[in-house]
């Protein structure tokens, strides 16, 4: 059925008014109703994401139900309903909704569900599936993306989010629903009633909480600086407003600044727009109450509150950001060095991040002899990684990140987590706080001992059928045609991880990679310099990640530019 058949189909099928009259509206606009319809809104390995609004491609109440009866329908196939689903959801437009037809999709099913009292963050949605020992977990959150944006991911009884091939099972389950008539709803009140349909919230805020607290290291250094720390914190109008602010006070930091004006939840993100901590305008607002405070350190977590940004103070006063990958290996070289310091560190640490973070983190793990583990993009495969190696008992997991703004210290989650990334971070300032020190300091320290290593992405957007189009020719091309140079330097390496292979340009030998499959191309320099090529998985883009190591950071700092310049004049060139 073609997309004018599938407009044609929702405007005169059992569909609610509001969907209709909203289609109504777009009548003769052909471009948007094939946009709308030219396809389903994907249920891909995470869940969905895509804009809210009525049609097959679009975020909307049909599109929420649809996907649950086909999670419901493999959970009677292959799990086992009486442990239940729990479901959480975060400030955005329609978050509540779905979250509560989500959960009477899977009551209608006989599956019992826990739902959130009000809006909570991701990873207590990770922890509360645990917790609660349900056999899944939902949330609805679209993260970071615009407020046009939402989306529903998908969580196990680990409390990760689902992995192969188990997503791929739920995916066909979903696929497999042509109607909507299909699906079952139950009745709100008859499924409290009998048990089915039930609310959670002060206890498993308290157990999460109580487990955050528990990755403090070093509670003596806080009581030592608490009163002289002075910290700003913004929420972003999102889920972290609560839990962040509260286990910071817990823990015993008594100068926590928030952002007035971003404090309650707004799904509309009226002062930022895109709420995202990788976006430097995303920090406008704390920054200039940290200027008049004078705080030491500004930290921000974005809407479902699993990914944290960091401002901190540089050498002459100025306020610097701080990328993901800077936070990361800050966090990462804290544990490590105070946990070898507390004669705490044990013999089988485990650090884990992705293969587009920075390599740094690799330095700082030799250098504690702590094993290094490297996977694809998507906390989902640090996950998986926990849960290896809790079920053989290979190693102790400590802390894992990832570039975009997410990690993770402990267990109690399985996916990152702001609330125990801000808490570290605060522990972290207050540390250097005790050596005179600033964040930016310790970063420079980092530096000196490793390395001078410096990261940055850049995107493509591509949107609609001739952007997927688009999409798919750039990573065959590069696949087939690699770039020979880029900034007059030799490529000597190709990791193809679509094809499972590193292809050595300089030997001509082929080595496998044991990895999952993924649409991705990694290229490596002669001098080091990598750059990393990957559709994204949650928007219509094509993802370029670059990393480069110089003898100084003023060398780092003038080499990145000339190679970005080079790979994205060759991928446009395409």
């Amino acid at each position: 059925m073609g997309y004018m058949e599938n407009y044609k189909e929702w405007l005169n099928g059992d569909f609610d008014e509001q969907t209709k009259q909203e289609l109504l509206s777009i009548a003769g606009n052909e471009k948007e109703i094939e946009d709308r319809f030219f396809k389903n809104l994907e249920f891909g390995t995470g869940g969905l994401r895509g804009v809210i609004g009525a049609g097959t491609n679009r975020m909307n109440v049909y599109t929420v139900r649809k996907a649950t009866q086909g999670l419901a329908n493999y959970i009677l196939r292959e799990g086992d309903k009486t442990m239940g689903v729990a479901i959480a959801y975060d400030s955005r437009r329609m978050s509540p909704e779905f979250s509560e037809e989500a959960a009477l999709v899977l009551n209608g099913n006989g599956i019992k569900t826990y739902l959130f009292d009000e809006l909570k963050p991701t990873p207590e949605l990770s922890f509360a599936v645990r917790e609660l020992g349900c056999v899944a977990g939902i949330v609805l959150t679209a993260s970071h993306n615009p407020p046009e944006y939402n989306g529903y991911k998908v969580y196990w009884s680990d409390g990760g989010q689902v992995p192969f091939p188990r997503d791929e099972e739920i995916i066909t389950e979903v696929n497999i629903i042509e109607k909507f008539s299909e699906i079952k709803v139950a009745n709100k009140a008859e499924a409290t009633a009998s048990g089915l349909f039930n609310i959670i919230g002060q206890e498993i805020d308290d157990k999460f909480i109580d487990a955050v607290k528990k990755q403090v290291i070093n509670p003596n250094i806080i009581e030592r600086v608490s009163n002289e720390l002075t910290i700003v914190y913004t929420p972003l109008h999102g889920t972290g407003n609560k839990p962040v602010r509260r286990a910071l006070k817990e823990i015993g930091f008594n100068n926590v600044h928030v952002v007035p004006e971003q404090e309650l939840p707004d799904s509309n993100f009226s002062t930022v727009g895109y709420p995202n901590p990788e976006d430097p305008k995303a920090f406008a607002l704390a920054m200039r109450l940290a200027d008049e405070i004078n705080a030491d350190l500004v930290i921000g977590t974005d809407p479902d509150a699993d990914r944290v940004g960091v401002v901190v103070k540089n050498s002459s006063g100025d306020f610097v950001i701080l990328t993901g990958n800077m936070t990361g290996v800050l966090i990462c070289d804290y544990i490590l060095s105070q946990r070898k310091a507390s004669g705490n560190l044990p013999s089988n640490a485990a650090i884990i991040s992705t293969i587009v973070s920075t390599d740094m983190t690799k330095e700082i793990a030799k250098a504690y002899d702590a094993t290094y583990f490297e996977v694809l993009t998507g906390f989902k495969y640090i996950g998986e990684k926990i849960k290896e190696f809790e079920v053989n008992n290979s190693h102790e997991f400590l802390f894992g990140f990832e570039e975009s703004y997410g990690c993770l210290a402990g267990t109690h989650a399985r996916d990152k987590d702001a609330v125990v990334a801000s808490v570290l971070i605060c522990e972290m300032a207050a540390y250097y706080k005790t050596r005179n020190m600033t964040l930016f300091d310790g970063l420079q320290e980092l530096y000196q001992k490793y390395g001078y290593f410096k990261e940055s992405i850049e995107s493509i957007t591509l949107k609609g059928v001739d952007g997927l189009a688009n999409i798919k020719k750039i990573m065959e091309s590069l696949r087939v045609h690699p770039p020979a140079k880029i900034n007059g330097k030799n490529l000597v390496e190709i990791r193809d991880y679509k094809n499972s292979v590193i292809k050595n340009l300089v030997s001509s030998t082929d080595e496998k990679i044991y990895l999952p499959v993924s649409d991705v191309l990694y290229f490596v320099l002669e001098d080091g310099t990598w750059f990393c090529v990957r559709p994204s998985g949650t928007e219509p883009k094509i993802k370029v990640y670059f990393g480069v190591k110089a003898q100084s950071l003023a060398d780092a700092e003038k080499l990145l530019p000339h190679v970005i310049k080079d790979v994205m004049n060759a991928i446009n060139s395409i």
